[in-house]
Parts: C-alpha cells; structure tokens; sequence
C-alpha cells in the first residue's frame, strides 16, 4: 500500500477523483443496509442512519468540487535578498493512514476520514468497531468489492488488532473515540514517530441565559442529548443555566422529550440503545446517587435508559466524566461569567454551547473559553457542515478534519524553492571580510 504512493501513483487528480468515486458508490450501494445493521447494533432509527450516510455524501460532495484548488501549489512570497527564485507549498500524499473508527457513528466516522485521506492521495487501512459488529461486517463485505487492496483494505477485530496494527509503520493514524483509549493510542505511536489526528470528547457545556428563546432552547438541547440514545461526542453533557431560567427551562425540555418520544420512550421507535451492557452498567452505577428530576427508568436486558434530566452536582459522578448517554444534568450559575469560570475549571471541551440573544454574550464566550467548537442557539450541527475544521483542543482532540483543513492535515506541505542559475551572487561566498558591517547597516 504504500509503495503505491511512493511510486507516485496515487499523485494525479484522476487517481483521487476515481477513489472518491468509488467511495461514494460503495456508500450508495450500502445505504439501504445499513439501516438494518444500525439497527441491530444501536436500536437506530431510520432517519438517524441516514444522517450517517448524508454525513459522508456532503463530505464527498465537497472534496470532489474543490479537490483541484485543495492541491494546487500554494506560491509564498520571497523575500527581496533571495531573489531571484521563486517559492511555493505543494500538497503531497504522507502514504498509507491507519482509520480506527468508533461504535457510535460507526459507519460515517469511518468513513469520513477516508474520504479525506483518498483526496490527499493517500492509501487507508480501516479498522471498524468491534462494538457495532453488523456494520463492520457489513464492510468487511463491501471494501474488497470497490477497491483494490493495494488502495484500501479493512481489518476487523478487537482491542489486540488494534494494538498489533499500530505497532506497524503507518504514516499516519486516524483514532475516533474516547480519550482514555485516545492516549493509549498516541503512546503507542509515538514510540514510531507516527503522526496521530485524535477525535475525542469531553463534556461540552451548553449554557442558557435569560434572554434565550426558552422553547427553541429545550427542543434543541432536548434533541442534541438523546441524538442517538445520547451517544454523540459533541452532545451538550451538562446545561448552566441562571436562576431565573431554571425552573422553566427544565419544564420546557421535560415537555420537550415528551413530544419527542412520547409518554414512554422504551416504545418509542425514534429513541435509540445503548451500545452494550457494559454501557448501561456504567451509566447506572452514575445514576445511582444522582436526584432524578425526569425520567431515570432503566432495563439492563434493553440496554435502555429513558431520556432523564438530572439535578446536577459538580462533585458527583456524572460531571467527572463525559456521560456519552441519555442523561442531562442540569447546574445553575448566576449568570455567564460564573458560567464561564465553571467551564475554565474543567478540562477544554470539544464543543461549547450558548443560547441567548445578546451578541456581547456571544463575543464574551468567544473571548474568554477554549473549546473545539462554538455554536450559538443551537447544538451538534457544525459537525455536520463539511468545509468548517471540526476537533477538539487539549484533552477532546488532536488535528482538525473535514474539508481544505482535513487536506491539509492528511497531507505532507512540501517546502519547494527554485533557483536560476544566473545572477549568482558573490556576497554569501567565503572569505566574508568586512561584509558583516555591511550586512547590519542593510538590514539595520
């Protein structure tokens, strides 16, 4: 695989735009089936596999449209005592990039990356899941039938095939997943030298000031937590909301989650699973201590847990780690600079929310927090717009994805300098003499 791109082979547009091709024709071909699988394995509803697959398409979409301008060398100026001569950036391919993918989004976020990586000229090894076994067989099946295997291949297998890959001499590897796993994976490539993007997670705030649209607020952040059972990296983990909203606010999504998913989620077919046992265990030994405010029903057997909104702790379990479940704690702060201190305590978040009308709000958060993300008066969408870099800062990431940004980070910015033969100066040759004087009172 990669000889391939040492050869040069994989350099052309033609090559790239082929691979994406056959990329978008093997997400065609699975779309229907891949339903059934996400069903199977995360008790997914129908539209919500679809945002799966529209979230490759757009990816697809836009690589292809601006694949030539993405490898165009790029001039850079040159300064005047170097001339003359000429200088530019050229995008080349790093060589074959390892994929590891998550459980969650199991096929997008397998996927996605790879549609960055064929656009830079790279060839891919793709490790699916173990977590979500019917869609990585589902492409164990279809990768052979689109690609060559020199181009791409897939491996499936557990937590040691995992380890035995990264310990071959990839040039790159791509990790979605939690951060205790994501740190594992940076050791163990580290000790190759082996460049690593890290999608991760966190616990992203969402804070919502007085002046918020109280009902847009609630099915916003409603629909942003049990997306998916709660299972997104970039869900809101925890809401800081001001006295005056609290008691409102968590009417509103109570009333929210009951439009949703009814007055029993369990039968509702649009309210997700957790991935496994080990899953539920973990968020019911959370909930244990926690005072429930709505919802809390739980059934181990179902990997079910309803849509619950907690009152929130700062010492409890549930805001030490990121919850990755259908579970909302909600904490109140007097307004958006305790807020803000709140958030600057804890460790850099991959997305950080605000609802409220005022634009000095907006600027203050902008100012004085750190994040992945920043989305106001809404939650999740931006990593669904493929030109904007999405990743985190700090402990939820390392490197950006989607669109130019994704390029560029699965790509090699080769220095290139080119010098004509004539006007060979005489000035930077030895004996110096007394040109150091001379050189200071130029550049003085």
């Amino acid at each position: 695989m990669q000889q391939l791109v040492q050869q040069g082979h994989t350099r052309p547009l033609n090559w790239r735009l082929e691979q994406l091709g056959r990329l978008e024709a093997l997400v065609a071909e699975l779309s229907e089936p891949l339903e059934a699988a996400l069903a199977a394995d995360l008790g997914k509803p129908a539209l919500e596999a679809f945002f799966e697959v529209a979230g490759i398409t757009g990816e697809l979409k836009l690589a292809k449209r601006q694949l030539r301008r993405w490898m165009a060398p790029k001039p850079v100026p040159l300064p005047a005592a170097q001339r003359p001569g000429r200088t530019w950036v050229q995008c080349e391919p790093l060589g074959t990039v390892l994929i590891l993918g998550p459980w969650n989004y199991p096929f997008m976020l397998l996927l996605r990356p790879l549609v960055t990586a064929l656009a830079a000229g790279n060839t891919a090894m793709l490790k699916p899941s173990e977590h979500a076994p019917a869609v990585a067989d589902l492409l164990a099946q279809a990768v052979p039938r689109h690609f060559e295997p020199e181009v791409v291949q897939l491996q499936q297998g557990g937590a040691e095939t995992a380890q035995a890959l990264l310990q071959q001499p990839f040039d790159h590897v791509f990790f979605t997943g939690g951060t205790a796993i994501g740190r594992k994976v940076m050791q163990t490539a580290a000790q190759q030298l082996m460049p690593v993007t890290l999608e991760l997670g966190g616990k992203s705030p969402c804070i919502v000031l007085d002046d918020a649209d109280l009902q847009v607020s609630a099915r916003r952040i409603a629909w942003g937590r049990f997306l998916n059972s709660g299972q997104s990296c970039v869900a809101p983990d925890y809401v800081l909301v001001t006295p005056a909203m609290r008691q409102p606010l968590e009417a509103a999504l109570g009333e929210a989650i009951d439009q949703f998913y009814g007055p029993d989620p369990r039968q509702s077919e649009d309210f997700g699973r957790l991935v496994n046992t080990a899953q539920f265990d973990r968020l019911d030994g959370l909930l244990q201590n926690a005072t429930v405010l709505k919802g809390g029903e739980r059934d181990r057997e179902q990997r079910y847990i309803a849509p619950t909104l907690v009152d929130g702790d700062p010492e409890g379990g549930l805001m030490q780690e990121e919850i990755f479940g259908p579970v909302l704690p909600l904490l109140t702060v007097e307004g958006l600079e305790e807020a803000l201190a709140f958030i600057r305590a804890r460790a850099k978040p991959l997305a950080l929310y605000l609802f409220s009308r005022d634009k000095q709000a907006r600027q203050r958060v902008l100012q004085a927090s750190q994040s992945g993300g920043v989305v106001f008066n809404d939650v999740i969408v931006h990593a669904g717009v493929p030109g904007l870099p999405f990743g985190g800062v700090g402990p939820s990431g390392i490197g950006r994805c989607h669109g130019e940004t994704g390029f560029i980070g699965l790509s090699n910015q080769r220095a290139v300098m080119e010098r004509p033969f004539a006007l060979d100066l005489a000035w930077r040759y030895p004996p110096y003499g007394n040109r150091l004087s001379l050189l200071r009172r130029l550049l003085s």
